[in-house]
């Protein structure tokens, strides 16, 4: 980044551009620049020519206030203005305009001075290296803003919102074993003299996740390092996680359910049917025939038995079941070949479908 930026940057007052106090925590640097960014984004508002700059400041602002060591240096040049400012507060008029004066005369002599052009310098290099590694933060950021900003739009034009969702899960019986809101367990290595707890602080897993939709809370574990638990508003964010995140590539995550798993209601289909009394496996059933009477349709089913055949020895019978269904009159009966029970006339195997 260019000297003249880095210095149009020290002019600018970037908590105050985003609402803030020099106290705030990454979350709250985060979450002042999100509703600054919907109202002024530039496709919410495409008939405000000052949409965009005000973007980019926003943006500029996130991406300094979010890196320590760019903060740390912003900061130092802020607090040598205000106390400046405070100095010239106690002078009287007349000696707060000599005092002006002269330092008007020692700007233009010495603009630049060592210690403001180490300062300058070190704002130029962090700001650099922020663009050089892609500013993920700041790009992650913009990725939820326009999101946002879709999930907005297709809203309004189906007045929809989340139903979607909602009404896939109930057709699909996707329901929580309790009413607990979601939490997930995330494991990674990390060792005990590690400072960065193994890549992963609070701020960073809240970022990492919130891609999935709201986190309530980021709890890690003091007591076992590497631990942390993430409570979700919704089902479909703490699913949505656990299915689809890994984590940094040279720590992967572990991820496990704590609460609220969902779980999928899938109907039981019996596959036994009982016909007076006797037990026969679907498999064993074969539809023969169909055909239409004047009176009644009526469907053959036939029920193999394995058992040795005596077919050709006079007078038996091979063991062969038939089930009639007489849709007519509403009736069932077993039978062997050649007879039946029902309230039609003794018929043939032939007659019957049968073999």
């Amino acid at each position: 980044m260019t000297g003249n930026k880095a210095k149009d940057l020290l002019q600018m007052d970037l908590y105050g551009l985003l609402g803030i106090d020099g106290t705030a925590t990454a979350k709250e640097i985060k979450k002042a620049y999100r509703q600054k960014a919907l109202t002024c984004h530039p496709d919410k508002n495409p008939d405000n020519p000052k949409a965009a700059d005000l973007f980019h400041q926003l943006s500029q602002a996130l991406e300094v206030l979010t890196d320590s060591a760019a903060r740390a240096a912003y900061d130092k040049i802020c607090a040598a203005k205000k106390q400046a400012e405070a100095r010239n507060n106690k002078l009287d008029a007349k000696r707060k305009k000599i005092k002006l004066d002269l330092e008007a005369r020692e700007r233009q002599a010495e603009a630049h001075s060592a210690e403001q052009f180490q300062n300058t310098r070190t704002l130029e290099e962090e700001i650099a290296r922020l663009r050089e590694e892609g500013s993920r933060q700041l790009q992650e950021e913009q990725r939820l803003i326009k999101e946002q900003i879709q999930r907005e739009r297709e809203a309004q034009l189906h007045h929809s919102g989340t139903a979607d969702y909602t009404a896939t899960d109930a057709a699909l019986g996707r329901h929580s074993k309790s009413n607990v809101t979601p939490k997930l367990k995330l494991k990674w290595k990390c060792k005990k003299e590690d400072d960065t707890n193994g890549g992963y602080s609070q701020d960073f897993i809240f970022c990492l996740l919130s891609k999935y939709g709201d986190v309530l809370n980021v709890l890690i574990s003091r007591k076992k390092r590497g631990s942390a638990v993430v409570e979700f508003e919704t089902v479909k964010a703490a699913e949505l996680a656990y299915k689809n995140e890994s984590g940094l590539t040279a720590n992967p995550l572990k991820i496990s359910w704590l609460e609220g798993q969902p779980e999928v209601i899938t109907p039981v289909v019996s596959q036994v049917q009982q016909t007076s009394g006797q037990y026969f496996p679907p498999k064993q059933c074969d539809l023969l025939r169909s055909h239409r009477s004047s009176s009644a349709d009526t469907c053959f089913f036939n029920l193999h038995q394995s058992s040795p055949s005596t077919a050709g020895s006079p007078g038996t019978h091979t063991p062969d079941f038939t089930l009639c269904t007489t849709l007519f009159n509403k009736s069932i009966c077993l039978h062997w070949s050649g007879t039946c029970c029902c309230t039609w006339a003794p018929k043939s195997p032939q007659a019957h479908g049968g073999p």
